[in-house]
């Protein structure tokens, strides 16, 4: 097992330098750069500028440069804002971005497993038809377009919820059905599968021969062989509810870590663009990770040697 551990953190290693250097060499291929929009700079004063964070050096210098401040957590200096650096914005985004997906996360599990299991144990049902309409709609509206429906309905027409903001817990509950919809729909379906693929197995049929009921059938034997799929789309699903969709706080306008990805974008700040996508991407192998480990918690026939 730790043999497999230390294999595994290596491979993390190796994928976050991929992801640093591809997308470093990407930023600076698109033409333009930081101070590109800043067109009353004089020259001296550009050039004064670009001598300053290292950006008239060659890109393997700067490259360089990065990395090494990478391992000691420097995420680097904000070139739009002086003064600010990419650790500041997302300590101030991330706990705004972290506590919505949080809630989603909670919110998605709550309603996906349920109805994913209804609709298996009612297969051909209206239960089943209805989950699965829905769930279909979920899945194939953009996240944006539920988020404009909700704020048309909710917040313009009936005035029952708030349009922006997170002041109360009343003012979570667009962002999250939005932010959640996809995911929701889309594990309720795998769900479904997943669990009408086990119960069609010969040990569960064994275990019916026996006299069990149908629920212990479901919560002893199909249940747990049933939620591995769901487990392995749920490492990435919680790295990217946990550090926020761009798209909805942009919508709802929620101060989280999607204001400043979008903002940096626009303003080509190069290591706030390139810091906020480390940060997902750490976020990402590690969740990654975490449900590898699960496999062994959930199936005791997986084994790491």
């Amino acid at each position: 097992m730790a043999r497999y551990i230390l294999k595994r953190v290596g491979m993390m290693l190796i994928s976050l330098l991929l992801i640093v250097t591809m997308v470093f060499f990407l930023m600076h291929a698109i033409p333009g750069g930081p101070f590109t929009a800043q067109r009353e700079l004089p020259p001296e004063v550009e050039a004064a500028l670009m001598a300053k964070y290292n950006l008239d050096e060659s890109l393997p210098t700067q490259l360089g440069h990065y990395l090494l401040g990478l391992l000691q957590g420097d995420l680097g200096p904000s070139f739009k804002y002086p003064g600010m650096s990419v650790n500041d914005f997302i300590r101030e985004g991330f706990p705004v971005s972290a506590k919505l997906g949080g809630i989603t996360i909670l919110f998605v599990l709550l309603a996906a497993l349920p109805l994913g299991i209804v609709a298996a144990l009612k297969n051909g049902k209206w239960q089943d038809g209805m989950t699965m309409l829905l769930a279909t709609i979920g899945v194939t509206i953009p996240s944006f377009v539920i988020a404009t429906i909700l704020l048309y309905l909710f917040s313009h027409k009936l005035g029952w919820l708030p349009a922006y903001g997170l002041d109360s817990l009343v003012g979570y509950i667009l962002p999250v059905v939005a932010l959640g919809g996809y995911s929701l729909s889309f594990l309720a379906r795998l769900m479904r599968s997943s669990l009408l693929e086990v119960m069609g197995q010969d040990y569960i049929r064994t275990a019916r021969s026996k006299g069990l009921s149908q629920t212990k059938v479901v919560i002893r034997h199909a249940l747990r062989n049933a939620l591995i799929p769901v487990i392995t789309i749920l490492g990435p699903t919680v790295a990217a509810l946990l550090t926020g969709s761009f798209v909805i706080e942009k919508i709802f306008a929620l101060p989280g870590m999607g204001k400043h990805f979008v903002t940096s974008i626009t303003n080509r700040d190069y290591t706030t663009i390139l810091g906020i996508t480390v940060f997902y991407a750490v976020f990402l192998v590690v969740m990654t990770f975490v449900v590898d480990l699960f496999y062994v918690l959930i199936d005791p026939r997986i084994k790491y040697e």
